[in-house]
């Protein structure tokens, strides 16, 4: 896909990996939307990458619909990229496993991402192509200590991936899977502020580089999961 002159929606964009992509993609000509929670994070993030802006919670079911309907009319109702990158964790050991922690994290991470995608594609069905990124996890891969609840939503999140794989392809719209392993981001900070880089982790601007080229394939092929390492992390 040529990314110039193209319309693409980031959500979770006001941070970390959808920031560094929003900027990317600006820069090689796209008209790009990003969404959050926090204005003021989504303001500093529109200076740093010159994308359009829209505050809003994914997981608020109620205004979702009505959310997406503003997004699809900035956009005169034509998005090419969906790139669904909001998302939160939750560390906990099953003794600490609760109802409310489960919800917090599913709700952000499977049911926003879901519901919110449901809005988008008719769509992407109607002028037959577009292009989904959904960001996963290397956690969505492969469990570990302590990551009941946030390994389990990523596993879903691969289970999604694949489900739309399946059913969106005759209609001419990629869905792939983008798995970052650790990242220098505010990912599970409370305050949410960035980490700083780390000379042998994963940064964002790797994130963006593979996100940025499963876009810019040509449009007869897809990647369909891309998983990303640290080289040497040890």
């Amino acid at each position: 896909m040529d990314i110039k002159g193209k319309n693409i929606i980031i959500t979770g964009g006001s941070l970390g990996i959808g920031k560094e992509t929003a900027k990317s993609l600006v820069e090689k000509g796209a008209n790009v939307l990003i969404t959050g929670r926090s204005e003021a994070r989504l303001k500093e993030a529109r200076l740093y990458t010159n994308a359009n802006i829209l505050e809003f919670d994914i997981a608020d079911f109620d205004n979702i619909s009505k959310n997406a309907k503003k997004c699809l009319d900035l956009f005169d109702n034509r998005v090419d990229v969906l790139v669904n990158n909001a998302g939160i964790g939750v560390r906990s050991s099953i003794e600490e496993l609760s109802i409310e922690n489960f919800l917090k994290v599913f709700n952000v991470n499977v049911f926003g991402l879901s519901l919110f995608t449901k809005e988008i594609i008719p769509s992407m069905k109607a002028q037959k192509s577009g292009t989904i990124i959904n960001i996963g996890s290397t956690a969505s891969l492969k469990g570990y200590k302590n990551g009941s609840i946030y390994s389990s939503s990523k596993f879903a999140v691969r289970c999604l991936t694949q489900c739309w794989q399946a059913e969106l392809r005759p209609f001419n719209i990629r869905v792939c899977q983008v798995n970052p392993s650790e990242v220098t981001t505010a990912f599970g900070n409370t305050e949410r502020i960035e980490r700083n880089e780390v000379h042998n982790k994963l940064t964002v601007r790797e994130i963006s580089h593979a996100i940025v080229s499963a876009i810019e394939m040509d449009e007869r092929g897809f990647i369909n999961e891309l998983n990303i390492w640290a080289t040497n992390p040890f």
